[in-house]
């Protein structure tokens, strides 16, 4: 089972970024995919999930990010995208992709996102 995140880097305030999970090794469309993120400093932060088929394909926000971000998955390719626009410098983090299933659950080795002038 594998997680792999990608589309982190600098990015300008105001400025919007897509942060790409894909995955593999595990039946990825029953399984609810989370992003969360890790400031410095500070815990693991929920942001945004998608959820499992069996559970409607319903999305859920923080309230951090809502009106801001956007999580879509492709099934076909056992992917899921966050796209987020109007980063704030509070944005900067390193983001990880989570899959969970019961008691399965799985986590990316996540990618960083510094939102600088």
């Amino acid at each position: 089972e594998q997680l792999v995140e990608s589309g982190g880097g600098l990015v300008q305030p105001g400025g919007s970024l897509r942060l790409s999970c894909v995955a593999s090794g595990f039946t990825f469309s029953i399984f609810t995919i989370s992003w969360y993120r890790q400031a410095p400093g500070k815990e693991r932060e929920f942001i945004a999930l998608f959820s499992g088929a069996s559970s409607g394909g319903r999305t859920h926000y923080s309230d951090s990010v809502k009106e801001r971000a956007t999580i879509y998955r492709d099934n076909a390719k056992q992917a899921v995208n966050l796209e987020m626009n109007k980063l704030k410098p509070e944005d900067t983090a390193v983001y990880y992709c989570n899959a969970r299933r019961g008691s399965d659950d799985y986590w990316g080795q996540g990618t960083k996102v510094t939102v600088s002038s």
